[in-house]
């Protein structure tokens, strides 16, 4: 299995918007009632007109909104794959269909006075205008994001990472380079492995597995320095073999409760990690000894948490998932994100 995909999901050649996120559906969702509102509110005469129209004009727009959605979430393979004005026409089409199956089921509950017949055809046409407004908005929203700044942003916040990155570890070599000379010459037989790891495509997908594997010679590396009191607990066994993450998420997840969990305890402590699928997501838990200190150390690494925040809303939307929670003795950073496979993400 290839260990690498690429990330870029949605960016132009690509266009239309990616029916199976649901940061993509909730826009739409809440761009048509938004336009819908400003047009009933721009033609009400009354309050009271306003709220027969609202109830009147909801009763059509929810059914086929969420028909239509419905219908676009099983299609969004096939019009990944087709020219943008294909895809263009056969969302108009999927949404006026919808739009006329429903107000004909509807029977009188849709019509406007004085409209008769013609109030199929009107309904039909701003359903279109509806979704060539809201494609048009999703159009720019793509090209805002295009290749070349999507992968500048991405690079700007991994290199926020490395330095970091490189310089713990060269000072975990540095602090065994006299005692043991042998022990740090395999540490640094180990870093060079490590990094060579860590330099992979920055717009890639990489093998849950390759984390794994550079998170573990880091631990190493670290292991060095702080000898029997860093402990690491691994919980993988619903770990999916075969999911696909941005690189260098769980590395600095582990680096954060190195330094601020072990480090400062004299007598060290215990650092549980867990991976596992739930349902369509996959989960990323770190747990670290709370530290209460009336000092702070220094933010170098919550710099690095904050970039993979950011990395995660750029790359999932609201898919993906950062929670921190502190106890009285624990401190706990959960990621969820979309399960993707090399399948998935080919679907896509």
């Amino acid at each position: 299995m290839p260990e690498t995909r690429s990330i870029n999901q949605n960016i132009p050649p690509k266009l239309l918007p990616n029916f199976v996120n649901l940061g993509t559906v909730l826009r739409i969702v809440l761009l048509a009632n938004g336009i819908a509102l400003l047009g009933l509110v721009s033609q009400a005469t009354s309050p009271s007109n306003l709220l027969s129209n609202l109830l009147q004009g909801s009763a059509l727009l929810q059914p086929v909104l969420l028909t239509s959605l419905l219908l676009l979430y099983g299609l969004n393979p096939v019009l990944g794959r087709i020219a943008y004005w294909q895809g263009m026409l056969a969302v108009s089409a999927v949404v006026a269909a919808v739009t006329l199956s429903i107000d004909l089921l509807g029977g009188d509950l849709f019509s406007g006075a004085g409209f008769g017949a013609f109030r199929y055809v009107r309904h039909a046409l701003i359903a279109i205008a509806f979704a060539l407004t809201l494609l048009y908005y999703f159009r720019l929203r793509a090209e805002a994001l295009s290749p070349a700044r999507h992968e500048a942003r991405l690079q700007a916040l991994q290199a926020r990472i490395r330095p970091h990155f490189l310089f713990n570890t060269i000072n975990a070599v540095l602090s065994i380079m006299r005692t043991d000379p042998k022990r740090a010459e395999i540490a640094l037989e180990d870093m060079a492995d490590l990094f060579r790891m860590a330099m992979t495509d920055q717009n890639e997908l990489v093998a849950l597995s390759k984390e794994v594997e550079l998170a573990r010679q880091y631990l190493a590396i670290e292991e060095l320095r702080l000898g029997e009191r860093l402990q690491v607990r691994w919980d993988m066994q619903d770990m999916p073999a075969d999911a696909l993450i941005p690189p260098l998420i769980l590395q600095p997840l582990l680096e954060n409760a190195v330094y601020h969990g072990i480090e400062p305890l004299p007598e060290g402590g215990v650092i549980d990690v867990r991976l596992y699928r739930n349902n369509d997501g996959l989960n990323m838990e770190v747990s670290n000894p709370a530290i209460r200190q009336a000092t702070t150390r220094t933010a170098g690494n919550k710099m690095a948490l904050s970039n993979i925040r950011e990395r995660l809303d750029l790359l999932f939307d609201v898919e993906a998932k950062y929670q921190v929670e502190t106890g009285a003795d624990r401190y706990i950073v959960h990621i969820l994100i979309p399960y993707v496979t090399i399948k998935a993400q080919s679907e896509i």
